[in-house]
């Protein structure tokens, strides 16, 4: 079956950095565009970036923009954010998605596998 695997979370100090991973398995990772989306207490999920499957298309939401950086290793079913100059306001709950045969949508309806998240926590 499907799984996406977020690690790299945790605690950080502003203006410093993370990056995120999402290993996937149990598809063919080629056929999916990959997200970031993030949900923090209180609020709703919002985008945060897209890649498409072959990483030539990236798309981010205008709070993270210059900041953070999608990118991916299709040898290793594997999507990354590089997360930098980070603020308070990206704590939050960061999760990957896989759209199959998407095109890097802000939409998270469109996208059909989710993995289970991984904490972020920036302290000011």
């Amino acid at each position: 079956h499907v799984q996406l695997v977020e690690s790299g979370g945790g605690l950080v100090q502003a203006g410093g950095s993370l990056r995120l991973s999402c290993a996937a398995s149990g598809l063919t990772f080629t056929d999916y565009a990959m997200g970031w989306f993030r949900q923090a207490p209180g609020k709703e999920r919002e985008f945060v970036a897209a890649i498409s499957w072959a990483g030539s298309i990236q798309f981010y939401a205008d709070s993270v923009k210059g900041r953070f950086t999608i990118s991916r290793v299709n040898a290793k079913n594997t999507v990354y954010l590089q997360m930098n100059s980070l603020k308070p306001e990206d704590t939050a709950v960061y999760y990957c998605a896989a759209d199959y045969r998407g095109r890097a949508v802000v939409d998270a309806s469109a996208y059909m596998y989710w993995g289970q998240g991984t904490q972020v926590t920036v302290s000011s």
